[in-house]
């Protein structure tokens, strides 16, 4: 049990890793507020944005996007959180991630 655990820890420090570094991006942004338990990623070749709630960091494959995230991008890019999948299986994805 104490691997699982000490697993469930470092993937909360890192995910709590990355919204820190991407902290920028949070808030106003074009005119538009995101709500409170909400935050901006910009998905797809047009980096068209969307607003997700946190709850998504939550889903495992929401994390794999994050990790092909950083993997692609880093941390140190002037946009936001950038995901780097085609829209539509952004989309199938997170609507798939609300129905549970």
């Amino acid at each position: 049990m104490g691997i699982k655990k000490s697993n469930k820890v470092s993937q909360a420090a890192v995910l709590k890793q990355m919204m820190k570094r991407c902290s920028s991006s949070i808030g106003k942004k074009d005119g538009y507020d995101v709500p409170k338990g909400h935050f901006p990623v910009y998905v797809g070749v047009n980096r068209s944005r969307y607003i997700v709630p946190i709850s998504f960091l939550a889903h495992p494959e929401f994390q794999q996007l994050l990790r092909h995230a950083e993997e692609e991008f880093g941390f140190h890019h002037h946009m936001g959180l950038t995901i780097p999948c085609e829209e539509l299986v952004f989309r199938s994805l997170t609507a798939s991630m609300l129905l549970r």
